[in-house]
C-alpha cells in the first residue's frame, strides 16, 4: 500500500444516517445487510473467511465498497461474485490477497462497475493485459494501487497515464520491471543541451520494452496528488523529469530506494511548486547541492525523508545548518548533530518546540567550533538563566518577541 497513508476511507454519508460501513465484522442481521454500504475487514484476528464474505455479498444489495485485506483466502471467486451481484461497486481493496489473479479482474472488467478506488497491490500478481483492461475500462478511478507487481511492465503502465486522467493517487512501488519508458516523456525546451554521453555510440536497447517510443502526451495529470514510485531501481532522472512535467499538482512524491536518481532528478522535482511531502531515502547519488536546491525552490515542503542520503563523511564538513520552524525536530536529531558534525559553526534552531535543554547542553559540550546558536522561540530556552547570556534583541522588536529572543554568539556560546 502507499506509504503516504492511502488507507481506505470509509465513513457515513452525509444526510443518510441509515447507511452503514461495517468494520472488522459481518452484518449482524437483515437490517444491517440492507443498509450496509461498505464492509471493511482488515483485522486477521476477526477470523472471517472468503466463504462467509461470499454469502454476505449476495445478501447486501446496496454494497458499494469492500475491503478484504484481513481475509487471507480471498480469491477470484469473490471478485466474480462481486461482478455479478454488486453493479454499483465503487471501491475494492484486496491488497495482499495472493489468490486474486487476472481471472477475477477480467470478470470485473466485463461487468464494468463504476469503480473509483482499486487496490490490488502488495503481492497480488497481475499481468499487463489485466492492468491494461483496468486502465481502459475504469476511467473514473481516483486511486489505484499496483504496488509489488512483479510482472507489470511499461506496456500497461503507459495505458494508465493515457486513459486514467482522473487519478489522484497512484502506487507503482516496488514493481521491478518498470523503466523510464513507463513514464511520460518531458519534451526538452529548444536550446537545452543534451546530457553528455560517456560513450559516443548510441544506446542499444537490451529488450523490446526499452525500445518503446517515448510516451508523448498532450494532456497533463492535473488531478494527480500522490505518486509512490519507491523501490523502482531501473528508473533514471529522465522518468522523474517526465513525472514532474506531467503531474504539476503533486503534493506527495515517494522515491525511496530509487538508486539511479541523481541531483538532476532533484532539479526536476524542485519545479513542482506545491510539493508538501517527499521521500528520497536511500538515494545515494543525491548530494548537498540537490538538497540545497530543494530547500530553495520547494518552499511548501512539510516533510522530507533523506535517510542515508548524506554520508557521515559529508556531515563532518557541515559548517552552517538552518532548521528554523522544523516542528518535528526532536532531541534525537540534536544528539546526532552533536556527535557527527564537529565542524559545525552556526546552528539555527529557532521555533523548534520539541528540543530540550538536555540535548542543547550535549551539543555545546561536543561542538567545540560552534560560535553562533539561535534558539529564539524554543520553550526550553526561555529560562531566565539562559537569557542573561543572550545577545540583545533588536530595539524595533515588540516586547513579546523580545521576551523569547535567544541568540548566542562568540563568547556567549562559551558562557553557556
Amino acid at each position: 500500500m502507499m506509504e503516504r497513508d492511502l488507507e481506505w476511507e470509509l465513513g457515513w454519508r452525509r444526510g443518510y444516517p441509515d447507511l452503514k460501513h461495517i468494520v472488522d465484522r459481518l452484518p449482524a442481521n437483515q437490517q444491517e445487510r440492507m443498509s450496509a454500504r461498505g464492509i471493511n475487514i482488515k483485522d486477521f484476528s476477526a477470523g472471517i473467511t472468503e466463504r462467509q464474505i461470499l454469502v454476505e455479498i449476495v445478501s447486501c444489495p446496496n454494497l458499494e465498497s469492500l475491503v478484504l485485506t484481513g481475509v487471507p483466502d480471498t480469491s477470484n471467486n469473490t471478485l466474480i461474485e462481486l461482478a455479478r451481484s454488486i453493479p454499483n461497486l465503487k471501491g475494492l481493496v484486496v491488497n495482499g490477497c495472493k489468490y486474486v489473479t487476472d481471472t477475477g479482474i477480467m470478470e470485473l472488467v466485463a461487468r464494468a462497475p463504476p469503480l473509483q478506488y482499486l487496490y490490488v497491490g502488495e503481492g497480488v500478481v497481475l499481468t499487463d493485459p489485466a492492468v491494461c483492461a483496468i486502465a481502459k475500462t475504469f476511467t473514473s478511478l481516483r486511486e489505484l494501487d499496483l504496488s509489488d507487481g512483479p510482472v507489470i511492465t511499461a506496456v500497461s503502465v503507459r495505458d494508465i497515464w493515457m486513459f486514467l486522467r482522473r487519478l489522484s493517487a497512484l502506487s507503482l512501488a516496488r514493481c521491478p520491471q518498470l523503466t523510464d519508458t513507463a513514464f511520460p516523456y518531458r519534451v526538452k525546451p529548444e536550446g537545452e543541451k543534451p546530457a553528455p554521453e560517456d560513450k559516443p555510440l548510441p544506446h542499444r536497447p537490451t529488450t523490446w520494452i526499452e525500445g518503446l517510443e517515448p510516451l508523448m502526451l498532450r494532456h497533463t495529470s492535473s488531478s494527480m496528488k500522490v505518486l509512490d514510485l519507491s523501490g523502482l531501481t531501473k528508473i533514471t532522472d529522465e522518468a522523474i523529469a517526465g513525472v514532474a512535467a506531467h503531474c504539476p499538482g503533486l503534493d506527495t512524491l515517494m522515491l525511496a530506494g530509487c538508486t539511479n536518481l541523481t541531483d538532476k532528478a532533484v532539479e526536476s522535482i524542485s519545479r513542482i511548486g506545491g510539493l508538501k511531502r517527499l521521500s528520497l531515502a536511500h538515494v545515494h547519488h543525491i548530494t548537498d547541492n540537490g538538497v540545497m536546491k530543494l530547500a530553495r525552490e520547494c518552499t511548501d515542503l512539510r516533510s522530507i525523508d533523506l535517510a542515508s542520503v548524506m554520508e557521515l563523511a559529508a556531515l563532518k564538513k557541515l559548517v552552517r545548518l538552518v532548521l528554523v520552524r522544523v516542528q518535528k525536530l526532536t532531541d534525537n536529531a540534536i544528539y546526532f548533530l552533536a556527535d557527527h558534525t564537529p565542524s559545525l559553526e552556526r546552528l539555527h534552531l529557532s521555533y523548534c518546540d520539541r528540543i530540550t535543554l538536555k540535548s542543547l547542553h550535549h551539543l555545546l559540550r561536543c561542538s567545540h567550533n560552534l560560535d553562533y546558536l539561535t534558539v529564539t522561540g524554543v520553550p526550553a530556552a526561555r529560562r531566565r538563566g539562559l537569557g542573561r547570556f543572550s545577545d540583545p534583541p533588536p530595539e524595533s522588536w515588540p516586547p513579546d518577541q523580545k521576551a523569547v529572543f535567544r541568540v548566542f554568539s562568540a563568547e556567549n556560546v562559551q558562557s553557556l
